[in-house]
């Protein structure tokens, strides 16, 4: 077999979005090149709504034939989220960020747009349908962690591997004092759950604050949530931060709230254990469940604000508790190193 020399990273992007996914590919590219590969990101616009767009999306995709470029051969493509992996390449391999999740695991949660109607069953019928015979394709097919290998095996019978890998900032992030706030990372969306540990605020005693690190398209309904439960002024609506900002915010936390609706991986769990903080997280909040040990680095509680808020005032009173199992977490996220997932993904 040819040496793998030349690839090609495929990513859809939200226009004006950067979350995980989006951060999942870069740190790929990099190591890639950093390990003296050639390698190239190949891009289209992707819109999650209106819904009936979404097969007209994926022709998009099927219409590239990636196998060469300027009269040379592409050795490798690596699809990442619906619908890259409907690209043609003779030696493809997925690693799956997450499918259309609308059609999928948020079906029937107020978090998806698709209702019980002939329209949407069809379409969501379809869409299980393509995955599955575009999936079929790929030499292998690898997910971000186990939850996502679960979704392709329930629901297109896809077998796929987990392959954790560590988040972008993991050799600047550091320890620091626990703090007088704690900190929620991320894209401001229902999904994201921002509002639950606004209303948690409402259970923990002053002075603790809360920072929200991000934005999105529901912080005007956060900050109602805030006035609401009566925490305003102790929460901070602190925008998207990157860089030298997040690091320090991570630094100087008591604690990291991380409790999305069945999140695909999510790096802030990573994060923050790589900063030495213990996260609060939920019950069905997925992946970040493959880390987070109740009382061990970390505590996971059901999807309700007074039980996070009690936890949140038990680390507030208890600093020495919020040290041991920052250091916990500290160690299980040491353990989370690109070492090994190259080389299943080219192999």
């Amino acid at each position: 077999m040819t040496p793998i020399r030349r690839i090609l990273v495929a990513d859809a992007h939200v226009p004006f979005v950067t979350g995980g996914a989006e951060l999942h590919v870069r740190s790929l590219i990099d190591v890639l090149r950093r390990r003296g590969y050639e390698v190239d990101l190949v891009a289209l616009p992707f819109r999650p709504q209106p819904k009936d767009e979404l097969l007209a999306q994926a022709a998009a995709w099927r219409l590239l034939d990636l196998s060469s470029s300027n009269g040379q051969p592409v050795d490798l493509l690596i699809a990442t989220r619906f619908p890259t992996y409907f690209a043609r390449h003779p030696r493809k391999v997925a690693w799956v960020i997450h499918q259309h999740r609308a059609a999928y695991e948020l079906c029937g949660t107020p978090y998806s747009d698709f209702e019980h109607t002939e329209a949407d069953v069809g379409l969501r019928r379809r869409l299980f349908e393509l995955d599955r015979q575009m999936l079929g394709e790929c030499r292998h097919v690898f997910a971000n962690s186990n939850n996502t290998a679960r979704r392709l095996q329930r629901f297109n019978g896809v077998p796929a591997e987990g392959l954790y890998h560590p988040p972008p900032h993991a050799d600047r992030l550091r320890q620091g004092p626990y703090g007088d706030y704690v900190l929620v990372v991320g894209r401001i969306e229902r999904v994201k759950r921002v509002e639950l540990a606004i209303a948690a605020m409402a259970h923990v005693p002053p002075p603790l604050k809360l920072i929200v690190a991000g934005e999105g398209s529901e912080r005007a309904s956060a900050e109602r949530a805030a006035t609401e439960h009566g925490v305003h002024d102790r929460v901070v609506f602190a925008g998207a931060m990157n860089g030298d900002a997040l690091i320090d915010a991570y630094a100087g936390a008591l604690a990291v709230i991380y409790a999305p609706y069945d999140e695909d991986y999510g790096y802030v769990t990573l994060e923050a254990f790589l900063s030495a903080k213990p996260v609060i997280t939920a019950t069905d909040s997925g992946g970040t469940l493959e880390f987070v040990v109740d009382d061990h680095n970390g505590f996971v509680c059901p999807p309700d604000a007074a039980a996070i808020g009690a936890k949140l005032a038990r680390l507030a009173a208890d600093r020495a508790l919020a040290a041991r199992l920052g250091q916990a977490g500290l160690a299980r996220a040491r353990q989370v190193t690109w070492d090994g997932v190259v080389e299943r993904l080219l192999g």
